[in-house]
């Protein structure tokens, strides 16, 4: 990598030729506009213009994948050529600044007409952005040493329902959980600082049963406070989970944006949650957005420990090939480190163990299971239990039935969920 360039990789449709397409790019995010200007020279050009540095062609359509594209003057049956185009830009223009940076990569690129796609899938930065952002705190190993677990992923579980529960529900909730022996518990993403369980006295209580177990067990559950809210909230909230002994903090990155995560990741001296909620806005659509493998690497920048990237077979409008390479793209290294625990999560069981593992063959994650756990017909304990022994049999390539003839709490899951 170039220590002075930034390399943003983009999949675009377009009725105009490729490579025209690609400096309209290049000059709209950089030097250029529609027409030259004065000052324009090609002094400046040379320093500050971004570069076309690739273009491959791919297929082509006979319809606009976005409405409002314009075409080619005296063209009147235009043909969409989709493309990868990279380009390449100047470190000066923007200096190490996290916000720049998106306006950079992205910004009005997604207005520009000659376009019918455009979607920024990936973005290679220059070391130098890693002695400016020391991106996540905690990470994989991190994580797992508060939370006492090796060697295995993470079992954890939401609080459900999302939202409504009194803050003295929240006890009884919390206390089967425990001494069912999960690993990891977190709030929904909808439950911030509602009257119905205000954040300060939810953490109260949620705390003194995440001690109370702690006190018989020996294990202490690490619990995701959801502090999202207005900037000036964060470092209040943090230090309300703190204080009462919390060891994890859950902020909605897309409500409070990148910039509030790193300004939050500066102080926090806990695990920050990154949930991705709004994530199908920017992604479902696939000639428009953003792509998981540059995303992610932002939200490390900003210094998040975990982060979603859903399950196998969810409930969410996402293939099994792209949550596959979420996690994977999670679990490689970022400038030499940066590591992100992926989080998978919805309509998770224990069987969902055997498709993930094959598929990333790692156990560094932490593995959501509401339903799977909550509504086990045994209860939270042979829910935790199933979870736990479902990861087993993937790890030990052993098919789930037959693993569930020694374990009936997996059989009981099997029972329930398979069908």
């Amino acid at each position: 990598m170039v220590e002075d360039r930034i390399i943003a990789t983009y999949l675009i449709e377009t009725a105009f030729p490729l490579e025209y397409a690609a400096e309209v790019m290049a000059g709209e995010q950089s030097t250029g506009t529609f027409v030259s200007v004065p000052g324009e020279t090609p002094e400046l050009k040379e320093k500050h213009a971004a570069r076309v540095i690739e273009v491959k062609e791919l297929e082509a359509v006979s319809q606009p994948s976005l409405p409002h594209a314009k075409i080619p003057k005296g063209v009147h049956t235009p043909v969409y050529t989709r493309g990868i185009v990279k380009l390449s830009f100047p470190l000066q223009n923007i200096g190490l600044s996290l916000p720049n940076l998106m306006t950079m990569v992205a910004g009005n690129l997604y207005e520009l007409n000659e376009f019918s796609g455009l979607r920024l899938l990936d973005i290679d930065l220059p070391d130098s952005f890693a002695r400016k952002y020391p991106g996540p705190q905690f990470g994989i190993e991190g994580t797992r040493k508060l939370a006492g677990v090796y060697d295995r992923p993470m079992i954890g579980t939401i609080v459900k329902p999302s939202i409504g529960l009194k803050t003295d529900e929240y006890g009884p909730l919390v206390r089967a959980l425990a001494e069912a022996g999960i690993d990891f518990i977190k709030d929904d993403e909808l439950c911030a600082d509602p009257p119905c369980a205000p954040f300060e006295q939810r953490v109260k209580v949620v705390m003194e049963e995440i001690n109370r177990a702690a006190d018989k067990t020996g294990k202490k559950v690490m619990y995701a406070f959801n502090i999202t809210g207005d900037i000036d909230e964060l470092k209040r909230k943090h230090d309300i989970v703190y204080e009462a002994g919390g060891t994890c903090i859950m902020v909605s990155i897309n409500s409070v944006g990148l910039n509030a995560v790193e300004y939050l990741r500066r102080y926090s001296q806990l695990p920050i949650h990154g949930h991705r909620n709004q994530w199908g806005a920017l992604s479902r659509y696939p000639m428009l957005g953003f792509g998981f493998a540059a995303y992610q690497k932002l939200c490390r920048l900003a210094g998040v420990d975990h982060l979603h990237t859903n399950g196998l077979n969810s409930k969410f409008a996402e293939s099994n090939d792209s949550v596959v390479q979420s996690i994977k793209d999670c679990l490689t290294p970022l400038f030499g480190g940066y590591t992100v625990m992926p989080v998978l999560s919805s309509a998770q069981w224990a069987a969902s163990a055997i498709p993930t593992y094959e598929a990333v063959r790692s156990v560094d994650v932490i593995h959501l299971a509401g339903g799977g756990i909550l509504a086990h017909p045994d209860g939270p304990n042979a829910g935790v239990l199933s979870m736990i022994k479902g990861w087993e049999a993937a790890v030990k390539g052993i098919p789930l039935e037959q693993y569930a003839k020694r374990h009936p709490e997996l059989a009981r899951a099997i029972q329930k969920f398979a069908n």
